[in-house]
């Protein structure tokens, strides 16, 4: 039976030792409420560290044995790999990086070695229980390298991966110095999941820049693979905290909290104790309030509770200090005999008191100066049955995507946060209903359930395109057919584009000339009885004359406004003009001096700007620049834009490859016709050539052409079958 096999660093369980033995309790954390439906099933499996050091091998066994009643798996670490993996590179490298944190981040090799051992720890164990068919979900940043680990031994398998911490931009993303292994890692996964589009993005715009590999859209394509990756705002099982609200212990408890805050109102606030979560700018903002608009003093009260973490560790041990400090500070200025302005709290409590808190304030201050997403503003919306309440949320968290109708600040702002907290304090109850009802819909709709249902759905949605994808590959049983076809042939004719087809491409364009084993693979081609080779080509005519026109072959230059037979002289098609050219070229140098690296080629009745040696980034950005320009210049003039690999090329629109093939097949009787490109001209040839062709894409395949292979070095060795007996 085929199976879903989840790893995170943690398994969903509390560990507690008695007496030597070990005592294990699920977990309600979030991911293990989602993903609960999943691993329990059939015989799934969550795979993941289980909390505590057990170095005995006889506990060990006895541990993953009850484990394994609860469909878990354990991997075990010892005390160095958890300081240098988890606290050492997980949470002093990354974890501060990708919270725009980097001043804090530690750059250590032996943090880097035990990153990569612990990773691999974590792929034997799945190999031990992965086969083929089976479905693997990676989750998170302690796992980055993971997917491609398990890649590399099951090529076929199916991977998703998802990281529920934000992903930085490429300026912070390229501090790190294992950049290019870790994005080469995390491409082993089919599926890549982030909680917003700036996420996506910035993971796309990092692969484009440190990787050789390509994007379209959100599809990369990287190592012949094609790697999906899309945002999947991750939700929380809000039916849980609906019903939490007439749990008996939950109303004693929102009782209690109603006798001792009687008319104030209640500004809640819970974070992990972290850098990243504001939790100062919020005290600042807090204190500003009551020294500016004393009016509040006694009316308003924040409840604030900090979840203790890594408090060894000396930014947090820091940061405990300076929040300690401040609260003390704003309760000593500002209470009075019967009200303390903050109730501070550094502990975690029990589900049954936070959801009275959750049902209880008026207020939830949730102002992370970066978050992936934030479920405590999700769990704050669930909670609230009466429609009341208002939540005020950091745009720096995944959540303020979706829960517009919150109060929105800039958490660097402490006027901002002070004028949302006094918005929020006198807002209308209708005003409140509106905002909660639409919030509340957004919660509920896209739950837990939902963000598992849809990411594994999309998953099998990506296998099915890659599959979609390998069979139009060129594989041996293809090109054995193929050939067999060709040889039964009596009058054959195969198209070849040039470049990116027959040679690979070179930074100067003049440099990418033919060599002697291209010349010798033609020569020979063309030589064989019933074949008619026809180069066709965007390159300018004289240069493809210099280099072919002295072999048997027919050419086809620009596109198709200089053609030329094997013993004939180049002629022209009719009825061109190049006058629109004096129009269109200023605009191209207009562009060009603004970009280094980029020139302009002119053809008979083309022009092209190239953009090939161009800084990453800023060549696309001018590239999409000059083809909104020109896209208005080119309407009326019966021209033609064409985007390529690095290339805007502006032509007439009766030059295509298409037309100048079919003119070709006019000529003669062939029943063996083939065509082969890499580029957007040579869709044209794909499209107009008979449904029985064999037409051919390189180095993509997202095409019209029948098959594809994936570079000109598959090329010359298939054109090399074509040529021997064998």
């Amino acid at each position: 039976m085929r199976k879903t096999i989840i790893v995170s660093n943690r398994l969903p369980v509390k560990m507690m030792e008695q007496d030597g033995d070990y005592i294990l309790q699920a977990s309600e954390g979030g991911l293990a409420t989602g993903l609960g439906s999943i691993y329990r099933e059939g015989n799934n499996i969550w795979i993941g560290w289980p909390g505590q050091e057990i170095s005995d091998s006889k506990q060990q066994e006895k541990v993953t044995a009850q484990l394994r009643q609860m469909n878990l798996m354990p991997v075990f670490l010892t005390e160095e790999e958890i300081n240098n993996f988890y606290e050492g590179f997980s949470n002093e490298t990354l974890w501060p990086v990708f919270h725009y944190m980097s001043v804090y981040a530690r750059y250590e090799q032996v943090y880097w070695d035990a990153y990569y051992q612990v990773n691999k720890k974590f792929r034997d164990i799945v190999l031990s229980v992965a086969e083929p068919g089976d479905t693997i979900w990676v989750q998170d940043y302690q796992l980055l390298l993971l997917p491609g680990m398990i890649r590399a031994e099951l090529p076929e398998i199916s991977i998703g991966f998802f990281q529920h911490i934000p992903f930085p931009s490429f300026e912070l993303f390229r501090l790190i110095p294992w950049r290019a292994e870790i994005l080469e890692g995390m491409l082993g996964a089919d599926l890549m999941g982030f909680h917003t589009f700036d996420d996506t993005r910035y993971f796309l715009e990092a692969v484009n820049r440190l990787l050789p590999a390509k994007t379209t859209a959100n599809v990369v394509t990287f190592n012949d693979r094609a790697i999906v990756v899309e945002t999947f705002p991750m939700g929380i099982d809000d039916k849980k905290y609906g019903e939490l609200g007439q749990d008996p212990q939950v109303l004693a408890n929102i009782q209690q909290l109603k006798d001792t805050f009687k008319t104030e109102k209640m500004i809640l606030s819970i974070d992990r104790l972290d850098y990243s979560k504001g939790i100062l700018q919020r005290l600042h903002a807090f204190e500003l309030l009551l020294q500016l608009y004393p009016e509040y003093v006694g009316k308003v009260v924040l409840y604030m509770i900090v979840v203790p973490s890594r408090d060894n560790v000396s930014q947090y041990k820091q940061l405990r200090e300076d929040i300690d400090r401040k609260v003390g500070h704003i309760n000593a200025k500002f209470r009075t005999l019967s009200w303390h302005p903050i109730q501070y709290f550094y502990r975690s409590f029990p589900m049954e008191m936070l959801s009275a808190l959750y049902n209880f304030a008026d207020i939830c201050l949730v102002t992370p100066m970066r978050d992936g997403m934030n479920l405590v503003s999700k769990e704050y919306v669930a909670s609230r049955n009466n429609n009341d309440g208002v939540l005020i949320l950091s745009e720096m968290a995944g959540a303020s995507k979706e829960l517009i109708d919150a109060i929105i600040v800039n958490p660097n702002n402490i006027g901002s946060i002070m004028t949302a907290i006094m918005e929020a304090v006198n807002m209308p109850l209708e005003e409140q209903q509106r905002r909660m009802k639409a919030m509340r819909q957004v919660v509920s709709k896209f739950n837990i359930h939902h963000w598992v249902k849809l990411f594994m759905d999309r998953l099998k949605e990506v296998n099915t395109m890659q599959q979609n994808m390998l069979a139009r590959r060129v594989n041996p049983e293809t090109a054995m057919y193929i050939r067999q076809e060709y040889r039964k042939a009596q009058g054959r004719i195969i198209f070849l584009d040039y470049d990116g087809t027959l040679v690979g491409f070179q930074a100067n364009i003049d440099q990418a000339s033919p060599d002697p084993d291209l010349y010798q693979l033609l020569r020979e081609l063309a030589a064989i009885p019933g074949n008619r080779i026809v180069m066709i080509s965007g390159r300018n005519h004289d240069t493809l004359g210099k280099w072919f026109g002295h072999m048997p072959l027919d050419l086809v230059a620009e596109h198709g406004a200089w053609q030329k037979t094997k013993n004939g002289d180049w002629f022209q098609l009719p009825g061109l003009s190049d006058k629109w050219k004096q129009e269109i070229l200023p605009l191209m140098e207009m562009v060009t001096d603004r970009t280094p690296g980029a020139f302009i080629e002119e053809k008979s009745y083309s022009l092209v700007w190239h953009y090939r040696k161009v800084e990453a980034g800023l060549g696309e950005l001018r590239a999409n620049e000059l083809m909104s320009t020109l896209r208005y210049y080119t309407q009326e003039k019966g021209l033609q834009i064409l985007p390529g690999d690095m290339v805007i090329e502006v032509k007439n629109v009766e030059i295509n490859k298409g037309k100048a093939a079919l003119s070709w097949l006019q000529e003669g009787n062939y029943d063996f016709i083939m065509a082969m490109g890499d580029d957007v001209t040579d869709e044209d040839i794909f499209k107009d050539l008979p449904p029985d062709a064999y037409t051919i894409k390189v180095g993509s395949q997202v095409s019209a052409a029948r098959y594809y292979l994936r570079s000109f070095h598959e090329v010359r060795h298939f054109l090399r079958t074509l040529k021997s007996n064998k």
